[in-house]
């Protein structure tokens, strides 16, 4: 078990490997203390529980999910940027439940990820337990009234096949079978403090066969104000502009301290790249809220949230300043348009230009951008300025450049999307990221 050393952590020898298995309380920011720190180019192996409906339904929780405690980089300093190379992944649960949420008046202040209370004795995050299984299964500890702050309005259980990578959801009767022993079927980690959403045995969507395809919905660095970990974006985070609880913010706060670590971004997968804004010192690397499958957009508002184990190794890159993450995705999981030319495809584009006295062409890769905002527009348009302001082209260049060489796609609803262009390779080194792009695509 990893737990906290008790000298600063800037005085503490760097480590080349380091495992987490401790987790925070739904809170991310400069109040949560860091471990490490893990030498640059160091392996960070973290086993996660899952994000969402678990934490959702844990009175306890600030945030909607449970993530790693933050883990500081050597060296890496405001204004760096920190690149984590997802190395493995996988999933641990056997099973776990989802589905189309609806809130509970009168158990929330404002917001029900983050401001739970009581509904009976008016306990703020209480601690809770279950009795039994179903809607009505999580009890407030104080006074034992029933505390949970969400409902599904449709829900499914669904079953894990790992070896052959496909999953298949289930009827009533086997969802109350998983509901009795929900931790084992979930795999939660010994540390983590939700209850499993199996407990709810809600099952209205049996016998849909899925492909398996697990990535994580929430790795970043930590932000500069303490954050619900769920509302490290624009278009959650939304929700804490004038809030009426003690997480409330101004939204030029808001914008200035998060780090957009929660993207829903199904690309985010193993063999990717994600490169992340510091704006801590030791960046306070975190993971969490794996997800066993999901397309583009989230569309039901949750996915399929699962236990899982990652490794990954860090790169410090000084002196890049973001405002939010860079992904470079896998080749298949690229949009056609952005996808690098074969050797043959750019001899006859050379010959091409030839042709036309065209003699020049240009050597790019392919660079995709997270952007945020409160809707999809908003956020096209963030991605778009974030990819011109980190790359130095012009808006409008970005424009033409995402339009034939590149694609918007949506990673959630309501408002994160990934901007996705081929960029001159020459930008890509002068930002410090060229070697990176070059490696992952086998570029010359």
């Amino acid at each position: 078990m990893t737990t906290t050393l008790p000298t600063r952590v800037e005085d503490r020898n760097p480590v080349h490997r380091l495992h987490v298995a401790s987790y925070t309380d739904g809170l991310l920011g400069p109040s949560q203390p860091m471990l490490g720190p893990l030498a640059d180019g160091g392996t960070l192996i973290a086993g996660t529980p899952p994000g969402c409906w678990g934490p959702m339904i844990t009175p306890a929780f600030q945030g909607g999910h449970e993530v790693t405690q933050p883990v500081a980089i050597a060296g890496a300093e405001v204004g760096d940027a920190v690149a984590l190379k997802i190395e493995r992944m996988r999933v641990t649960s056997l099973a776990t439940s989802s589905g189309v949420m609806q809130f509970v008046e009168g158990r929330y202040h404002g917001d029900p990820f983050v401001a739970k209370f009581c509904p009976a004795c008016g306990t703020e995050h209480p601690a809770s337990h279950l009795e039994g299984i179903g809607a009505e299964a999580v009890r407030c500890d104080h006074c034992g009234a029933e505390a949970n702050a969400f409902r599904f309005r449709h829900g499914y259980v669904i079953v894990f096949d790992h070896e052959n990578q496909v999953s298949l959801t289930v009827n009533q009767s086997v969802a109350d079978r998983l509901a009795a022993n929900a931790s084992q079927m979930s795999a939660l980690p010994e540390l983590a403090a939700q209850h499993s959403i199996l407990s709810l045995a809600r099952a209205d969507m049996p016998g849909v066969a899925a492909h398996m395809r697990p990535f994580l919905g929430n790795i970043g660095t930590t932000p500069s104000h303490d954050l619900p970990d769920s509302h490290n974006c624009a278009d959650f985070g939304q929700y804490l502009v004038g809030a009426p609880h003690r997480y409330a913010i101004s939204e030029e706060a808001l914008h200035a301290a998060k780090t957009d670590g929660h993207m829903d971004t199904n690309s985010v997968r193993e063999g990717c790249i994600v490169i992340c804004p510091v704006k801590v010192p030791g960046a306070g690397v975190y993971l969490g809220d794996m997800h066993a499958q999901q397309g583009n957009g989230e569309i039901a508002g949750h996915a399929t949230d699962v236990s899982g184990e990652t490794q990954l190794s860090v790169e410090v890159i000084k002196r890049l300043t973001l405002e939010g993450p860079i992904l470079l995705q896998n080749v298949e999981d690229l949009p056609p348009m952005a996808r690098p030319m074969s050797a043959g495809q750019r001899r006859c584009v050379a010959e091409l230009g030839a042709r036309w006295g065209q003699h020049e062409v240009e050597q790019s890769g392919p660079v995709t951008f997270i952007g945020s905002g409160v809707n999809l527009n908003e956020a096209t348009e963030n991605g778009l300025r974030r990819a011109a302001s980190v790359t130095g082209l012009s808006y409008e260049e970005v424009l033409n450049r995402a339009t034939i060489t590149g694609s918007i796609e949506i990673s959630r609803l309501p408002g994160t999307v990934r901007v996705t262009i081929l960029c001159p390779l020459a930008i890509l080194d002068r930002i410090g990221i060229g070697h990176l792009v070059r490696e992952k695509y086998q570029l010359s």
